[in-house]
This record gives structure tokens, C-alpha cells and sequence, in this order.
């Protein structure tokens, strides 16, 4: 049994950065692809970026260059740098464990945060 706990959300202005943290519970952490998802309201849930156990990443192209994730198996957390924000950012956004990234990319699985709420005002 894996739990995640968002952590980082809140309200900047446009332009702006954030980082927010999922802390996960558990000693495999470090076996686990972690993700990113958010969703806007009245949107449907979409992958924001994707870190695989060994370290390897995938974005969103909306995010690209703007986003990092990265992730400290020493301190079970995954972060997710949020550089340059926009309004269109505005969403909860969730994490998710799964043991395969490939899962992780196509929709998620396994389990998730509770979600935190991001705000970016114009």
C-alpha cells in the first residue's frame, strides 16, 4: 500500500512559480514510476509530466520548458517545478504511483494523492 500527500498548491500571479512536493509513504518508493495529473473544472484529467524509477521524464507539451519534475528517493517525495505559470495552469493537481511509467503515461493508475489546488490570476 502506497499513500501520497500533496503538498505546495496556491495562488500566484501570472508569470510566477510554485513547486509542489507528493510525499509518499512506504519503502518502495524508489521502484515506483511517479506522475503529475491536473484538472481544470469541467476538463477531463490530464498528464502533466512523468518521472519513471530510473529518472527519466515526459512533459506535456503545454508544459514544456516551463515544468520539472524530478524526484528524491532518499526523502520518498516527488516535486514538480511549476516555472512561467499561466492562468490556463489553474487545476487541481494530483499525484500518481504505479509500478510501470507506461501506466503512469497513459492515464494513470495504481495511486493517487489527494490532489492540491493551483490558482494563477491574470
Amino acid at each position: 500500500q502506497v499513500q501520497l500527500v500533496e503538498s505546495g498548491g496556491g495562488l500566484v500571479q501570472a508569470g510566477g512559480s510554485l513547486r509542489l512536493s507528493c510525499a509518499a509513504s512506504g519503502s518502495i518508493f524508489r521502484a515506483y514510476a511517479m506522475g503529475w495529473y491536473r484538472q481544470a473544472p469541467g476538463k477531463q484529467r490530464e498528464l502533466v509530466a512523468a518521472i519513471s524509477s530510473g529518472g527519466n521524464t515526459n512533459y506535456a507539451d503545454s508544459v514544456k520548458g516551463r515544468f520539472t519534475i524530478s524526484r528524491d528517493n532518499a526523502k520518498n517525495t516527488v516535486y514538480l517545478q511549476m516555472n512561467s505559470l499561466k492562468p490556463e495552469d489553474t487545476a487541481v493537481y494530483y499525484c500518481n504511483a504505479h509500478r510501470f511509467i507506461s501506466t503512469v503515461v497513459g492515464g494513470g493508475g495504481g495511486y493517487w494523492g489527494q490532489g492540491t489546488q493551483v490558482t494563477v490570476s491574470s
